[in-house]
């Protein structure tokens, strides 16, 4: 599937901005690979990415699509009730706490009807059904798994390859069952630890994912037997990235520690500390997408006003080490840097 990349780096989907089609063409400018982000999007918007993309690059690319989970019967107006004082912080109302499925079915007819070289899932595994029909129409399928039992499961399902995600990663974590007395959704394993415990039972590709920001990480992990290495983080302040300007400003200025909260949208996911973080983290239930409903007009009345402490600042537990610059430069100092790792850890063995 990624084989015959020049440099075995892939940029992650970030849903919510910071993907961008430009972004995705870079990375295959530089002999990497680019998912676009389909989650949040509908499909129409979707496909205007493809065709932004397809008008800027006749490589291949991926695309990345959340599987809905089941509709939870929690209880969210106690949070909804504290919520009112942020909302009127920024002059808004918080939004209905509805269920969907994120266009689901409509998205996946579309990257089946547009033939997509390789369709990525988060937050499960595709119904087989769902898996052969992307084959049919030459889709490779890649699923984000984070023990050993999703991995079987994706696996017996028919997809492709894996996407392993450490605890590190920045964003929503891939977990299939939420589990709602864990602040992270489920046990937790470093990509590299997760990474050899699902090679243990699986011989699918393996691609790595988790606080990858250096070139010396990409080449752990390929050492380590994964055939690419998956990096988000690395690339929030790539030229070619949509990030929120006021993110961009506190990822450089490096001085908040991450935390997991389900405050922001009902799932696990690693982020910036701020104060929405603090306060409302123990009170956030198990809800998705209910509370991502919610509290998206609280998050994008912060993010106009320039204010951080409203805002979900996803990031990786490394995001200090990440720079800024355009998405070529980024991963030919990928390249340079874990080509030198490689050479040194071969003088220490050899």
């Amino acid at each position: 599937m990624f084989d015959s990349l020049r440099v075995p780096v892939i940029v992650a989907p970030m849903a919510g901005g910071p993907t961008t089609p430009e972004l995705v063409a870079a990375a295959t400018r530089a002999g990497a690979f680019g998912f676009l982000a389909g989650g949040y999007l509908s499909a129409a918007g979707l496909a205007e990415q493809i065709d932004r993309l397809r008008a800027l690059t006749d490589a291949a690319f991926g695309v990345n699509l959340f599987v809905p989970g089941v509709r939870s019967t929690v209880d969210i107006e106690p949070y909804a009730a504290r919520l009112w004082e942020e909302a009127e912080r920024y002059g808004v109302s918080p939004g209905t706490p509805r269920w969907d499925d994120d266009a689901y079915s409509a998205k996946l007819d579309l990257v089946v009807e547009r033939r997509t070289p390789v369709v990525s899932f988060t937050f499960g595994v595709p119904i087989e059904a769902d898996i052969e029909r992307l084959h049919d129409a030459g889709s490779a399928v890649l699923v984000t798994v984070t023990s050993q039992e999703e991995a079987r499961q994706a696996a017996a399902a028919g997809a492709d390859g894996l996407c392993v995600q450490g605890f590190e990663a920045g964003g929503h974590r891939g977990v299939f069952a939420d589990d709602a007395t864990d602040p992270a959704g489920g046990p937790l394993y470093g990509v590299l630890a997760a990474l050899r415990l699902v090679s243990a039972v699986t011989d699918l590709p393996l691609v790595a994912a988790g606080g990858l920001v250096h070139g010396a990480d990409v080449a752990a992990v390929i050492t380590a037997g994964a055939v690419a290495a998956q990096l988000g983080t690395a690339f929030l302040r790539a030229d070619e990235a949509g990030t929120n300007p006021t993110q961009r400003r506190v990822l450089a200025e490096a001085g908040r520690p991450t935390a997991f909260t389900r405050a922001f949208t009902g799932r696990p996911a690693r982020g910036l500390v701020n104060r929405f973080l603090r306060e409302h983290t123990e009170h956030a239930p198990a809800a998705y997408p209910q509370l991502h409903r919610l509290t998206r007009p609280i998050r994008a009345a912060a993010g106009s006003a320039g204010d951080p402490e409203s805002m979900s600042m996803w990031a990786g537990q490394t995001y200090q080490l990440a720079g800024s610059a355009a998405a070529e430069e980024i991963i030919e100092l990928l390249r340079s840097q874990a080509r030198e790792a490689l050479r040194r850890a071969e003088g220490r063995f050899g």
